[in-house]
């Protein structure tokens, strides 16, 4: 029998939320504490996990919680260590349950109170660079951490006023997420800065981002380091002399929306497009506003070339008690066009998949999914486009300046598979 207690942290305290409970993976369920719902402080932990008396379903369970975990190599090497089925989400989810994004934390048995910051030297991160995903997926098994996605990252605290790193154990937060390079992706640490801070000089909300270089810039020398959004920095208590941050509670569209982990690619037309506007406006605390900035986001991934902007690439933020919800940042960016890995897109946009034929009147007929009024959604789509090119351009010249040259080589590919698609450019007003 498998008993796993959910804890959420609300303005910097651990509150008991529920429990996850069934003999294994395949029938557990999850289920509220009423005193958890009768609390002052008490709200769901996701919009597809409303309050409720009776447990959820085994499928509602699993859609929420199995979003919490790593997906492809670093979930499998994590089962083959804990020695358990790679479906049995519970098993994992108790090994990596104390650190997740977000505010959640999962453990089985007592909860332990154990905090600590280790202090990593340079051989340790330069061996985070060079080892990829084994090395980070085994600091995920010694500290943990439960971050999603399929690459090779780690959850690390990073102490700016004296430029030093530290991995978080026990309950201990981190506030980066650092990625390695990718072994078949020829530059990915740098393509991914180029298009976030391309993002930002549009005007996108992104968190901060940067390379941390340990070599001459190589691949196997570098790391992608990206400051968490989802942790706040407070002088409310420390930990070995550090400020520790305050979890805020986030969930990814996926999550919110009840859509398994696995469905995350819309293959077949099932409204996802429809449905993530639809999210916004029925949660947000500023509907409009956020609407907005997810259409910019969509817009901004089709210029980009990021065809993986899957619905887990889109999340929701909480406040400290969790009272208000807002879109959260923009993340995972990356111009994965330029690999020709294939041209479909993560979902549907009026109607087409294929990034070669998506353009000004793909979003002018998507206004209808998004049930926004057409001329704001062109008013949105054109002040993207018509800044695109130049916005590119000086984040790859700002990089090139900081020795990064390929950014420009990055750049000059981008803005060429944005001028050769079958129905012509992005960027010009069709």
């Amino acid at each position: 029998m498998k008993n796993l207690q959910v804890y959420i942290e609300i303005l910097g305290e651990q509150r008991l939320v529920g429990h996850i409970a069934g003999s294994d993976y395949t029938d557990a369920r999850f289920q509220y504490e009423n005193e958890y719902m009768d609390s002052s402080y008490g709200h769901p932990i996701s919009i597809s996990l409303p309050f409720q008396m009776e447990e959820f379903s085994i499928q509602q369970t699993k859609n929420f919680f199995e979003g919490l975990l790593p997906e492809g190599f670093s979930r499998r090497a994590v089962a083959n260590w804990a020695k358990v089925d790679e479906n049995d989400y519970l098993s994992i989810l108790a090994e990596l349950g104390r650190e997740c994004l977000g505010a959640i934390m999962v453990v089985e048995g007592k909860k332990s109170t154990s905090q600590h910051y280790e202090k990593l030297g340079i051989k340790q991160v330069k061996e985070l660079a060079a080892e990829g995903a084994t090395r980070s997926t085994r600091i995920l098994m010694e500290t943990h951490l439960s971050l999603t996605g399929a690459s090779g990252k780690v959850g690390l605290y990073y102490d700016k006023d004296h430029d030093e790193w530290y991995l978080p154990k026990g309950n201990a937060p981190s506030t980066h997420i650092v990625k390695q390079s990718h072994v078949r992706l020829e530059q990915i640490v740098l393509n991914e800065q180029l298009c976030m801070l391309t993002a930002k000089l549009l005007g996108i909300d992104v968190p901060d981002s940067y390379i941390i270089n340990l070599g001459k810039g190589k691949d196997e020398e570098v790391l992608f380091a990206t400051q968490r959004y989802d942790r706040k920095l407070s002088d409310r208590k420390t930990i070995d002399g550090l400020r520790t941050p305050l979890r805020l509670h986030q969930e990814d569209f996926s999550q919110a929306l009840g859509i398994a982990s696995s469905q995350k690619y819309e293959k077949e037309p099932s409204g996802y497009m429809g449905k993530m506007f639809d999210l916004v406006a029925s949660n947000s605390s500023n509907p409009l506003e956020d609407q907005k900035k997810l259409l910019e986001r969509i817009v901004f991934n089709c210029l980009i070339g990021n065809i993986d902007c899957h619905i887990k690439n889109y999340s929701i933020l909480y406040s400290e008690d969790l009272g208000e919800i807002r879109l959260a940042p923009a993340y995972d960016i990356v111009s994965t066009r330029v690999y020709k890995m294939t041209n479909e897109m993560s979902f549907f946009i009026g109607g087409e998949l294929n990034i070669n034929k998506i353009n000004r009147k793909s979003f002018e007929v998507a206004a209808q999914d998004m049930k926004i009024g057409k001329k704001m959604v062109m008013n949105v789509y054109d002040l993207v486009a018509n800044r695109f090119e130049k916005a590119l351009k000086e984040a790859a010249d700002m990089l090139a300046g900081n020795g990064y040259k390929g950014a420009k080589e990055i750049s000059e590919k981008i803005l060429l598979s944005n001028v050769s698609t079958n129905e012509g450019t992005m960027m010009k007003n069709q």
